[in-house]
């Protein structure tokens, strides 16, 4: 388990987090999302003890990062995936942090075969391609198979089938017990591996939810109806507080469930031909409720067609 209590990090008059708190439980997959800026690195960064943050702390297992006896032994980080030496081969890269961390050699085999580098053991590590380092870099994270497991941006670089590789290995070690804490940019990816997510903006927690709740409540998600009495139903949906938006082919409601339209509409003998809940993706639900964070904005495409080109 990992605790964020009231976590600010401060360089100068700029708060990179503000009074951050969370927890991140075992037996899930947990994503990490907020805009360009928002604090996330800094944050992971302050759990690793690699930052000394300016008020909170953080607990690993109960414990600061910095007084656990055996660290690698407790939680395993991928901050960089470039994190090695271009020369030293991909085994003996491994061997070098297994040997540090007090763990036995038989695990960097176990880890290259896990992370299926195996074969190229013995290559070195800057001839790796992005993905080829990602996965080196997860070996790495998983030398001591530790119990808590920290990602930045794991499925950079990696081809389809390393995604859906990398989704596979995070829920069943997940589903294991243990805490798997990740960030990532891809919404799409996020929406497929994590079971919960925690966001932030400009430092500070702006949602701490399940995604199947996080998504319901976006105003992106909707119900569509279409029924040949649509003109009488409108009005008892609004009488009910349902926010109702009317088209020729079908009505979008949201605030309430498809079940509740459809007891309203039975209460009334109003025929219904299509009830159908659209919920919003990760994505549209991130960027409604983000929006006000986001650091740097392009200009719109419509301005640009306006500028003259000189």
């Amino acid at each position: 388990m990992i605790e964020v209590q009231q976590l600010t990090k401060r360089y100068g008059d700029t708060a990179a987090v503000n009074d951050l708190s969370f927890t991140v439980q075992p037996g899930r997959v947990t994503g990490f999302l907020g805009p360009n800026g928002a604090g996330k690195s800094t944050t992971m960064r302050m759990i690793l003890g690699l930052d000394t943050p300016t008020s909170g702390e953080v607990l690993v297992n109960g414990r600061p990062y910095r007084g656990i006896t055996s660290p690698m032994r407790e939680i395993g980080a991928l901050l960089d995936p470039k994190a090695f030496h271009p020369k030293r081969t991909a085994y003996d890269h491994l061997r070098w942090i297994a040997r540090a961390g007090g763990l036995p050699r038989t695990r960097v085999d176990e880890v290259l075969d896990i992370v299926g580098l195996a074969d190229v053991a013995n290559r070195k590590a800057g001839e790796f391609s992005l993905g080829m380092a990602q996965r080196l870099g997860i070996a790495t994270a998983l030398l001591g198979d530790p119990p808590i497991l920290l990602l930045d941006e794991p499925v950079n670089g990696l081809d389809p089938e390393g995604i859906r590789w990398i989704r596979s290995l995070l829920q069943r070690l997940a589903r294991e017990g243990r805490t798997v804490f990740l960030s990532s940019h891809l919404m799409s990816e996020m929406e497929e591996t994590a079971e919960h997510i925690v966001v932030i903006g400009r430092g500070q927690l702006i949602a701490d939810a399940n995604i199947e709740d996080f998504t319901r409540n976006s105003t992106s998600s909707h119900v569509r109806v279409v029924s040949p009495r649509s003109s009488d139903l409108v009005p008892l949906l609004r009488q009910a507080g349902a926010a109702v938006v009317e088209a020729q082919e079908a009505l979008t409601v949201t605030g309430v469930e498809s079940g509740w339209i459809g007891r309203i509409a039975a209460e009334h003998g109003i025929e219904l031909h299509e009830l159908t809940p659209r919920r919003a993706s990760l994505e549209a639900a991130f960027m409604e409720l983000t929006g006000d964070s986001v650091e740097y904005r392009a200009t719109a495409a419509s301005t640009l067609e306006t500028m003259e080109v000189r």
